[in-house]
């Protein structure tokens, strides 16, 4: 039997990853982080388990492809129309600052323009993988930073396409004037021909595949274009991933770019992880110890110089210190796809060897530090607002009497949704609040309301000083980021030993350490959904009101006790409930499965009620519940519908849901 070395490889590498991505997700570490480390553990400058790192390079480059493809999945041009002048200025600002800063330096330290500004162009780009994962796990995604960080990466995303068109013009690889200005033409021209007939052609050509109703085909399809599209881009002399990005752009404002998106991320998974790996296995430690100091400056070096940018980005959009400190230090390491890049460059003789192995491992360095960076972000924008006396609550003069003489008030802390229902509410029963926020636009169309609204950060002491909380009743944070939630809560507690203070978290987890910090009520999203379901399930049973509210009360009045100490689902906690009361009934989540009698029917056209003697109580769509729904409600594939009824009504109702 033939010896397939890539096999060989594979396997050990597979093996090794295995453990390594444990390790790093115990220790809440990125998963590419972990790919780097095991790259540079198997490596032929370390252990030597993997030789040749050429056997995986073919691998590499489909991980390259697979990467660039679902980055532009994830890409929406319609999100970033929304985001606006974030992503537009303050993403354009970053790159184009961060490129000349670095050039500049290259320029004064005597190396050539072109690698000066190729350099800038590498060290620009910032890694989305870590920080969204990072900013997830630590639930600050919908802060203020992480939005703002948010939008910077949206835009170096969008970099991707002039970045690698840009790069063999770089390098002088057109030749002439006039062959440098055909190979633009040629370039936009293809570019031009790729998005606007895929705007026209791809979403089309899905809809009819979708209509076959077979995921298989499906998945082939995506895959067809996301690989047809690199190979096009490749024949006209561009980069693989440059197609197969703009296939993902292209998928991506249809109406199948979830599902596209869903099927791809295992193949991606996959083989950009091995991508990483290889990454990793170029790293040689020998090379890079004997210019260890050169390493570590740049290293440092590129993320100082990261960070101060973003933060001057931040102010110049009129956000405050704190956040620009965190949004800098967020994005402070070098991204994924500065590795690409710099093969690139590698190739086209822009980056010699020394200087590649000085790259890698100046950005292998950020990208290790990241996740401790981003944890100790927080203290650095503490010492920065602190040491610069920057103002934390900007109220004007005239109307700091009116502040102060608030009694007995209702200080909301965020003036997103919550805050603003929360406001409207107080206003009608003709409560005194006053509001705080750090958004400014937000403040400044709040107070053309005649809003008594802030700007200021409500989880400083100074701030909730000048609003009064000595003297405030109740103390609401609606601001969504667990990390500020716990030091408002722990501030405000010592400020007013008698505010009552009230919290709405998203997580269940957040409960016991706000309520140790102080908090009097914590409302998490998670258990509060849980709570309407039962409401308007036992409504729905013609159940007493006074019963409903008494059962209701019963759950928050034990902090969710209820809820939270048993093991089984939502649904059974329902029917335990409902049992208590006397009803014998039963409820059961079920999923519309393609193919299936429920899939683009609604409960009325199937007579659903009639037939089987079930109920639909709830459906939930990417995310979103929709209770009671209309009887004309079209299911969707995917869909999560909620049935209540007896046991043999909801046997029936499950082959209208589920295939047999």
């Amino acid at each position: 039997m033939h010896e397939i070395p890539v096999l060989r490889d594979l396997v050990i590498l597979v093996a090794v990853a295995i453990p390594v991505v444990i390790i790093a997700q115990r220790l809440r570490v990125p998963t590419v982080v972990g790919f780097l480390l095991t790259g540079i553990a198997i490596g032929p400058n370390a252990l030597g388990l993997v030789a040749r790192p050429d056997s995986v390079e073919s691998l590499a480059e489909v991980g390259v492809v697979l990467l660039l493809f679902t980055i532009g999945l994830e890409l929406s041009l319609s999100r970033i129309v929304r985001m606006g002048q974030w992503v537009i200025r303050g993403g354009g600002v970053q790159v184009l600052a961060t490129i000349a800063v670095i050039a500049g330096i290259g320029l004064a330290f005597g190396r050539p323009w072109r690698l000066s500004v190729f350099a800038g162009a590498l060290f620009a780009l910032s890694s989305t993988a870590i920080v969204l994962k990072v900013y997830n796990d630590r639930g600050e995604l919908d802060t203020a930073h992480g939005r703002v960080a948010v939008a910077i990466l949206l835009f170096q995303d969008l970099c991707v396409v002039p970045l690698m068109l840009a790069a063999p013009l770089l390098a002088g690889a057109g030749g002439t004037a006039a062959e440098s200005l055909r190979t633009i033409i040629l370039s936009v021209v293809v570019v031009a021909t790729l998005v606007l007939g895929g705007r026209l052609a791809v979403p089309r050509a899905l809809r009819r595949v979708a209509e076959l109703r077979n995921r298989e085909i499906f998945t082939l399809s995506v895959v067809f274009i996301g690989l047809g599209a690199a190979y096009v881009t490749s024949a006209f002399g561009m980069s693989l991933a440059l197609g197969a990005f703009l296939a993902g752009l292209i998928i991506s404002e249809s109406d199948y770019g979830l599902q596209a998106l869903s099927d791809v991320l295992p193949f991606r998974d996959t083989f950009s992880g091995i991508f990483f790996i290889s990454v990793g296995m170029l790293l040689d430690l020998g090379g890079i110890g004997s210019r260890l100091l050169a390493v570590v400056s740049m290293a440092v070096a590129v993320m100082v110089i990261k960070t101060l940018i973003v933060i001057l980005v931040v102010r110049l959009l009129k956000r405050s210190l704190r956040v620009g400190v965190l949004s800098g230090l967020g994005l402070a390491q070098v991204g994924e796809f500065s590795f690409v890049l710099a093969g690139s460059g590698t190739t086209l003789g822009l980056l010699n060897a020394e200087q590649y192995q000085i790259f890698l491992g100046a950005s292998v360095l950020t990208m290790l530090a990241a996740p401790f960076v981003i944890a100790g972000a927080e203290h650095a924008a503490e010492w920065a607002t602190r040491t610069t006396r920057q103002p934390n609550v900007v109220i004007p003069t005239t109307e700091m009497p009116v502040v102060r003489a608030l009694r007995d008030h209702v200080i909301i802390v965020g003036y997103g949704l919550n805050g603003r229902n929360l406001a409207l509410a107080l206003q009608s029963a003709q409560i005194p609040y006053v509001a705080l926020d750090q958004n400014g636009q937000i403040v400044r169309r709040a107070r053309l309301e005649r809003t008594p609204i802030f700007f200021g950060d409500g989880t400083r002491p100074e701030v909730l000083e000048k609003v009064g909380i000595e003297h405030a009743r109740v103390l609401v944070f609606a601001i969504a980021a667990p990390a500020e939630e716990r030091r408002g809560v722990a501030v405000a507690r010592h400020l007013s030993p008698t505010v009552r203070i009230v919290v709405r978290t998203r997580y269940v987890s957040e409960i016991a350490e706000l309520r140790r910090l102080g908090a009097d009520e914590v409302i998490p999203e998670e258990l509060e959904t849980s709570v309407e379901i039962f409401a308007r399930v036992l409504r729905r049973y013609g159940v007493e009101v006074n019963r409903i509210r008494r059962l209701v009360d019963d759950v928050r009045g034990d902090h969710y006790g209820m809820l939270l100490t048993r093991e089984r689902s939502v649904t059974s906690r329902i029917g335990d409930a409902l049992a208590t009361l006397g009803e014998r009934v039963r409820l059961q989540t079920m999923v519309v499965e393609e193919g299936t009698l429920a899939a683009g029917q609604s409960p009325a056209s199937l007579s659903l009620r009639k037939a089987t003697g079930a109920t639909v109580i709830a459906v939930v769509r990417r995310g979103a519940v929709t209770y009671s729904p209309e009887p004309n409600t079209v299911f969707e594939v995917g869909d999560e519908v909620l049935l209540v009824g007896d046991a043999d009504a909801l046997e029936k109702a499950r082959s209208y849901f589920e295939k047999a």
